[in-house]
């Protein structure tokens, strides 16, 4: 492609998708369902705006396929077909706007806080336990697999049902399908454990069983990392999870987002700082935490903070690192999340051939016109990396927890 194709306003093609832009809004959890993962009013009011922003693609936070994989509470479900009219109802909000919507569907596995979600047990793709909450999930028999396999499919033929613009596979960030492809929680000896094939197995077998429900013209997109960022564990490497991304292209999948890292590996996938941020989680999700974890976060976090506030600074762009090794081996559009606030480092990315679309989360939530906003070149509400949205994931409503940002928010959105 041509690079002076590659502006952030020309289009693009995912699949059979034309979009007119090549911004979008990534996943992020909104915390704005019913108990019961059904969409509510809050969640409406959440991605509307962001569509009215002209935003070409909106990725939804993830849904759970399954009860079992649900990872937090007030979280969105596609588990059963009576959560299809409330689906509909937040597509067809976005498309009345001219957007875009890919459901992101999910489970868990490992990564989740038993008694926050009240789960009643937890399986992985081996027993494992994550370093970061003590959960220790069981090991999943072969057939516990297949009907999870099952249960994406379906949920991905609820999600087109719902009028969805395609799905997204959370394959990255430690959740369940990450877990299957990572040796450190990957121990398996059977067909879906060892070497890079059959630990790819579980994804390429989730991947045919959507494409069996929901046919081949039907965008299917992945979510990956660009590495596991796991030191002294067994983590993938961005070559390792290049080959990945080739298999998962010749499966049939139609693009590859590009994250960083697993819970275990701290706050990778969200640079700058922490301070806010882990205020919000001591009082939020990690007060469900085990007791000898929740009091050492209490006691050390200020020591947290400034320790991850030095090893993850902010930075635009920071899964440019890894992204020219996956659009090297692609011929699937590769778009590069992490970090972007301005228009010149998004097009100085495009520009350069880094990647072919970027995504962004924290600034939408910021302000939710952003995308107009960088295309119009006037001013919004802006991110200043706080983190305090990421802190409040889970327990309170996806929002921005930065008083002066949140203020000039909130001035925006009445003054419409």
């Amino acid at each position: 492609m041509d690079t002076d194709q590659r502006g952030l306003f020309s289009p693009i093609r995912i699949g059979t998708l034309d979009l007119p832009g090549r911004l979008f809004k990534t996943a992020t959890a909104e915390t704005r369902a019913t108990p019961d993962g059904f969409v509510s009013d809050a969640v409406l009011d959440f991605y509307r705006p962001i569509a009215r922003g002209g935003t070409p693609l909106i990725i939804t936070g993830n849904i759970y396929v399954s009860r079992q994989g649900k990872s937090a509470p007030f979280q969105l479900g596609a588990d059963d077909d009576d959560k299809i009219p409330g689906l509909a109802r937040m597509v067809a909000e976005v498309h009345a706007h001219g957007g875009r919507m890919f459901a992101q569907l999910n489970h868990c596995g490992r990564q989740v806080v038993p008694n926050f979600v009240g789960a009643t047990e937890v399986v992985s793709a081996s027993a494992t336990k994550d370093l970061l909450t003590g959960t220790r999930p069981r090991e999943m028999s072969v057939a516990e697999i297949r009907q999870i396999v099952a249960d994406f499919a379906a949920a991905a033929e609820r999600c087109q049902k719902a009028g969805f613009d395609g799905v997204q596979m959370h394959s990255a960030n430690g959740y369940l399908l990450s877990q299957f492809l990572t040796p450190y929680t990957n121990r398996r000896q059977d067909e879906y454990g060892g070497n890079l094939e059959r630990r790819t197995r579980f994804g390429r077998e989730v991947l045919a069983a959507i494409r069996a429900r929901v046919g081949a013209d039907f965008p299917v997109i992945i979510k990956m990392n660009g590495a596991d960022k796991l030191p002294l564990r067994d983590g993938l490497k961005t070559h390792e999870l290049v080959q990945i991304a080739k298999i998962m292209e010749a499966a049939g999948v139609d693009a590859v987002e590009i994250s960083v890292g697993h819970y275990e590996s701290g706050f990778p996938m969200v640079c700058g700082s922490f301070g806010r941020c882990l205020r919000h989680m001591v009082q939020g999700s990690m007060a469900h935490l085990p007791w000898l974890r929740r009091w050492a976060m209490r006691v050390f976090r200020p020591l947290v903070a400034l320790a991850s506030n030095v090893l993850w600074p902010g930075r635009e762009g920071f899964n440019l690192d890894y992204t020219p090794d996956f659009k090297a081996a692609l011929n699937i559009p590769v778009i590069c999340v992490g970090g972007f606030r301005t228009r010149a480092a998004m097009e100085d990315a495009l520009r350069h051939g880094l990647c072919d679309a970027v995504s962004a989360g924290r600034p939408f939530i910021a302000d939710p016109y952003f995308f107009r906003h960088l295309h119009d070149n006037t001013p919004g509400p802006r991110c200043v990396d706080c983190n305090g949205c990421v802190g409040h994931l889970g327990a309170q409503p996806a929002d921005c927890y930065h008083p002066t940002v949140r203020a000039e928010k909130d001035a925006m959105l009445a003054g419409e």
